[in-house]
């Protein structure tokens, strides 16, 4: 662990033993509490030797990995203007806004673009190293290491895992009011014209209005809400792949199936086998051997 700092402490508290900075083969920058309340200009001001530190690594030719939101740090130190990256969904927009000559790939796990490699949440940099042993090993060690360290070695895509309730809420109050309209009647056929009505505004003044404030049309956010409620349903229910589709307006149960894939990366049966939980017994219920507590 190396920093331009004599001493590191975590956000927790913690410190951590560090040796001063020197040319790597590959630096490995983690990520760093960020929160929505966090003052970033202020955060990043305070790491500013962090950021020269990434920034001389790639000027002496080394190569630099990004864990999660390290690649707001990247990013500081330049390094990704004009290139493909990615950090966590749940902070990709922002990203995007903050560094609009990034191109923000936030489905992507892993990109790698001329020597700088950023990854999704905390948890993508066992596909990172997974990724770093595929091209130095090969696929069979890569596999073979998978299987040792109990990971998912197939990971493509970040899709399934984000879930829209806990991004910040787009819009102002005419988008949230028709969206809570739609979500409201996601069972219905989606009808331009009858959700305009019920807006007292034409349908042109609905595509209009809406884009402007939510970044994008009623149908795309309608299906987005079918996505989102399916996903619950395949989690927590038995209900049948068509049955859900006929319970979100869908009179083709394919249909259904390429919107979902085309939002999670994943069919609605090989979601369900993802991420689908039995539930869990209550702790007082497990058995226990005769006279033990």
């Amino acid at each position: 662990m190396v920093s331009p700092r004599r001493r590191v402490i975590m956000s927790g508290g913690l410190t951590v033993g560090v040796s001063a900075m020197r040319p790597l083969d590959v630096l490995v920058v983690p990520g760093f509490a960020l929160t929505p309340a966090l003052d970033l200009d202020a955060a990043l001001a305070d790491l500013r030797p962090e950021v020269a530190a990434i920034r001389s690594q790639a000027v002496s030719g080394g190569a630099v990995v990004s864990i999660c939101v390290g690649a707001f740090l990247a990013a500081e130190a330049g390094l990704l203007d004009g290139r493909e990256a990615t950090t966590s969904w749940l902070f990709a927009d922002r990203l995007a806004r903050r560094y609009p000559d990034v191109k923000v790939c936030p489905e992507r796990l892993v990109v790698t673009d001329r020597g700088v490699t950023t990854t999704a949440a905390f948890s993508a940099m066992y596909d990172f190293a997974l990724q770093l042993i595929r091209e130095q090993d090969g696929p069979g060690v890569a596999r073979s290491t998978a299987r040792v360290a109990l990971v998912d070695d197939a990971r493509t895509t970040q899709a399934p895992y984000v879930d829209p309730a806990l991004l910040p809420v787009a819009g102002s109050e005419f988008s949230r009011g028709v969206k809570r309209w739609l979500d409201r009647n996601l069972g219905s056929r989606y009808d331009l014209s009858t959700l305009a009505a019920a807006f007292h505004v034409s349908t042109r003044t609905m595509l209009r209005r809406f884009g402007e404030e939510a970044g994008q049309s009623p149908l795309a956010y309608v299906q987005s809400a079918r996505v989102r409620r399916a996903r619950h349903l395949l989690e927590t229910t038995d209900r049948t792949v068509a049955r859900i589709a006929a319970d979100l307006g869908y009179t083709d149960a394919s249909t259904f199936s390429a919107v979902f894939a085309r939002h999670t990366g994943r069919r609605p049966r090989d979601y369900r086998a993802m991420f689908r939980r039995a539930p869990t017994e209550p702790v007082g219920d497990i058995p226990h051997e005769p006279g033990t507590r």
